[in-house]
């Protein structure tokens, strides 16, 4: 597939940019960080970098990289961690939508901004039915993801097919689909999700943490979770790109899993974003390197980090352990009082 290949059935919103928009987003991708990678390109003799569309997916793959592990922080340690693969299947039906009707109704809807709205209302549903249904965390993401996912296959089979190979390249991910706005799009997405959580850190914290004392406290935490629900919508919705709705949760928990024995929430969240920079560039590397799946590449380099980080941790933690059962042996071991053999 050439790179610069629309997939049938969608429409590259890079036609329909133009104005100051498009002026901003031709400096920021061709002048800014074009002309940086293919300075590096030059400099390093690596001739990928010069090409404008390994240029986009190393930029989109940096900033999932950047968002993923930052959200998934919080996520992880409120046991929150599927809802990333509830709203990539949220996001999927909003895919489809988008597609569905472009090709029934003849309009132009960019796919990934459908699927961004979709995604955040779904994401709203789930902490509706939470906070007002009553529903268990888990039950209410099953029936968010069924549905959605139901929605999606419908909106296909209703064209006959017509639009299954313009979804696919968005459920598995692609290099090629990272188009010019997708790019400045996504990294537009960056900066919101860096500010809001750079202005609602403590807050969400506290609510991460300790729910019940940050309603005591009297902060609205039903606001904060809905901050927090809508901030992953973000992040699924712009990793969909490259990794693709199967595997788009993986950036939110692998990461942090792999960085859960460094202690501090914020030396944790640096730490797996850093693990996510590896994840995400070097399988994008090896991508274009052995032409295969980027979303699968950078899934199986971040669990290779995971598990390296699980055995040296393992091994770290073993004279320690000794120590603690040699300690532990000296003090339960009877006391000699000179008797013996009496």
């Amino acid at each position: 597939m050439n790179p610069n290949d629309t997939p049938r059935g969608a429409v590259d919103p890079a036609l329909t940019v133009a104005g100051p928009i498009g002026e901003l987003r031709d400096v920021i991708l061709d002048g800014v960080w074009g002309g940086a990678m293919r300075f590096v390109a030059e400099v390093s003799g690596i001739d990928a970098l010069g090409f404008a569309f390994m240029q986009r997916a190393y930029l989109a793959a940096i900033c999932i990289a950047l968002i993923g592990p930052l959200v998934g922080t919080f996520l992880v340690h409120r046991e929150m961690a599927m809802i990333g693969d509830t709203l990539a299947h949220s996001a999927f039906a909003g895919v489809a939508a988008g597609l569905f009707a472009n090709a029934v109704f003849a309009v132009t809807l960019p796919p990934l901004l459908v699927a961004l709205v979709v995604a955040s209302l779904a994401a709203l549903l789930v902490q509706m039915l939470i906070d007002y249904a009553g529903a268990y965390r888990d039950t209410s993401l099953a029936i968010v993801l069924t549905g959605s996912f139901a929605i999606g296959s419908v909106l296909i089979t209703a064209t006959d097919g017509g639009i299954s190979v313009g979804i696919n390249a968005y459920l598995f991910g692609s290099l090629a689909t990272v188009s010019r706005t997708n790019a400045t799009l996504l990294l537009g997405m960056t900066i919101v999700v860096g500010a809001a959580i750079a202005l609602a850190y403590r807050p969400l914290l506290y609510v991460t943490f300790d729910e019940i004392g940050a309603r005591a406290a009297g902060l609205d935490v039903a606001r904060y979770n809905r901050l927090l629900a809508v901030l992953t919508a973000v992040v699924v919705v712009g990793a969909m790109q490259i990794m693709g709705v199967i595997l788009v949760a993986a950036m939110l928990v692998i990461p942090v899993a792999t960085t859960t024995a460094v202690s501090g929430f914020k030396r944790s969240a640096a730490a797996a974003v850093a693990v996510g920079q590896f994840a995400t560039i070097t399988g994008v590397t090896l991508s274009y390197v052995y032409d295969v799946a980027a979303g699968g590449t950078i899934v199986l380099v971040a669990i290779s980090a995971y598990l390296a980080a699980a055995v040296a941790n393992r091994i770290r933690r073993r004279p320690v352990d000794a120590r603690r059962t040699r300690s532990e042996g000296a003090r339960s071991a009877p006391i000699s009082n000179g008797d013996d053999g009496e």
